[in-house]
């Protein structure tokens, strides 16, 4: 799945039925999408995303993760006998969410794909040196609450996941014009 070179560009439509509110503003008939460029800046600056899968009955789990955005691909960690672990061993369908949580102003994005399990050496250096670069401290400083993550996944305490986006919906708010953007890959 991870991929050296140009990540793929998606195709962007601007769904009218959920864009501009209800009482639009003057203006609204403006609303266009968002690009992906602007999405993906979103995606590598979340501290905190939601990643969303599917027990074995049916019932859904929903968990906070760290999460790095690294060449087109989201990467995710956690125990390897957590619910969520165990949940993508039978089921890689999942969804990572992140956003404001504001309703008058921000970007949520939801991003929709299979997770995969990665082992390989070089694509997890490259993971840790993106989560590094993103968390910083948190991640590199002993008092860190996340410190010795890299240790964890290179000796398998940890597991990583990546999700490329199969597709991605954006939620834009801006003074009270809401734009519904997808992306499909």
């Amino acid at each position: 799945m991870p991929t050296h070179g140009p990540a793929p560009q998606p195709t962007t439509a601007l769904d009218p039925r959920y864009s501009s509110g209800l009482n639009p503003r003057p203006g609204a008939a403006d609303v266009t999408a968002t690009e992906w460029a602007e999405a993906r800046r979103h995606l590598a600056s979340a501290e905190i995303f939601w990643v969303s899968t599917m027990r074995p009955d049916g019932r859904l789990h929903v968990t906070p993760v760290l999460a790095a955005w690294h060449e087109g691909v989201l990467y995710f960690s956690t125990g390897p006998d957590e619910q969520k672990a165990r949940n993508l061993a039978a089921d890689g369908h999942c969804a990572l969410t992140t956003g404001r949580n504001a309703l008058a102003e921000g970007l949520d994005l939801v991003v929709e794909g299979t997770a995969e399990r990665m082992a390989d050496p070089a694509v997890l250096d490259e993971a840790i040196a993106a989560y590094e670069a993103k968390y910083g401290p948190q991640i590199t400083s002993p008092e860190g609450p996340f410190h010795g993550l890299g240790e964890a996944l290179r000796t398998g305490g940890a597991v990583l996941f990546a999700v490329a986006p199969a597709t991605a919906y954006g939620f834009g708010r801006n003074d009270g014009v809401f734009s519904h953007t997808r992306w499909a890959f």
